[in-house]
């Protein structure tokens, strides 16, 4: 699954550049993920035509106005978390990646930003996620960084703090955990007044605390890989709780995953604390009150290939980046489910 493509992801790039992160108000830009996934998947060909029809929803890329910046924290402080300094923030970042390598920018503003995880429904994150991916992967072309600038600058507009949040101090598995995660008591309205009601629901700091502690980065590591699985293979019979948002609690901490090898192991742990409280916030959010019979779709396709390639026929954003991310599982674990997951996420998510 080559990222090169003749250019095409580049190309892609440079378009979505002039088109906000945001459109109609507060829905994210999934341009950038999308067509990052499915040239990695072997799609590049109808990519191009994909974007045709997906730009016409985006909105132009807000104007800078007020700058920020990123080396005084009296200057961008103040801005984060405020979505009217989106264009300001993509701005800041863009100037900071021009002048400092990559690298180095991700690992000072990395731990600055996970606080935020949530930050847009967690796209920022989802974004930065994918653009890491590619600049681990190849050539760190101009449009590739500015991606990274975009994502960045998308969470710091964004970037929203989750209540009642604690850190893991306890001995439950990845899949105990999750199960073991509350539901909010009114599961209406977006994602926003469902996050607000986390503070004052019964069980909820414990249920973060109790996932286990890592013993070291290498296990802090182990654990997201298994957090991810879970989040994967939980959406099978979970699923019909949202069929669009229940992605996220699987995708949110895979983009923590793929950004882990640009990070030192210092920040291992705390990454996997942030993606910890993201995924089980979404489920807390949008979990339905009971499981759905197994099996919950039919069978899935022959392989990961057949998957990838129905999602995108199926054109869902959020289809195509659940399905990047179950064959990431089935790839580790070889359990057919996660494929199955795949493929009932193109029955539940209804395409535009």
């Amino acid at each position: 699954m080559s990222l090169e493509a003749g250019g095409v992801l580049d190309e892609l790039y440079e378009r979505l550049h002039d088109t906000g992160p945001e459109f109609d108000g507060w829905l994210s830009n999934h341009g950038p993920m999308a067509v990052e996934a499915m040239i990695r998947a072997g799609h590049a060909d109808g990519t191009p035509r994909w974007l045709d029809r997906y730009a016409r929803r985006l909105d132009e890329l807000p104007a800078a106005g007020d700058p920020v910046a990123l080396d005084r924290p009296e200057s961008w402080r103040v801005a984060l978390g405020d979505p009217r300094r989106l264009g300001d923030w993509i701005a800041a970042f863009t100037r900071e990646l021009a002048e400092h390598p990559w690298r180095d920018v991700l690992v000072t503003w990395w731990p600055r930003l996970l606080p935020g995880i949530v930050a847009g429904a967690t796209h920022g994150v989802i974004r930065v996620g994918h653009a890491v991916r590619v600049l681990l992967a190849g050539d760190a072309t101009p449009p590739r960084v500015a991606e990274l600038a975009h994502g960045l600058g998308y969470w710091a507009a964004r970037w929203q703090e989750l209540p009642g949040v604690v850190g893991p101090t306890g001995t439950a598995t990845p899949p105990e955990a999750l199960a073991a995660v509350p539901r909010v008591g009114d599961q209406t309205g977006g994602i926003g007044a469902r996050i607000a009601q986390l503070g004052t629901v019964d069980g909820w700091s414990s249920a973060l605390a109790a996932f286990r502690t890592p013993v070291d980065p290498e296990d802090a590591r182990a654990l997201l890989v298994g957090l991810v699985d879970t989040a994967v293979l939980r959406y099978l019979t979970h699923g019909h709780g949202s069929g669009v948002m229940l992605v996220h609690a699987a995708t949110a901490p895979n983009a923590v995953l793929r950004t882990l090898p640009a990070l030192p192991p210092d920040l291992w742990g705390p990454s996997l604390a942030a993606a910890w409280a993201a995924s089980a916030a979404v489920s807390a959010a949008y979990a339905p009150p009971a499981a759905a019979p197994e099996p919950a779709t039919p069978t899935a396709p022959d392989g990961p290939d057949d998957v990838l390639a129905r999602a995108v026929d199926h054109a869902d954003e959020h289809a195509v980046k659940f399905a990047d991310t179950a064959v990431d599982t089935f790839a580790r674990t070889g359990n057919p489910a996660a494929l199955a997951a795949a493929v009932r996420a193109t029955l539940l998510i209804r395409p535009e």
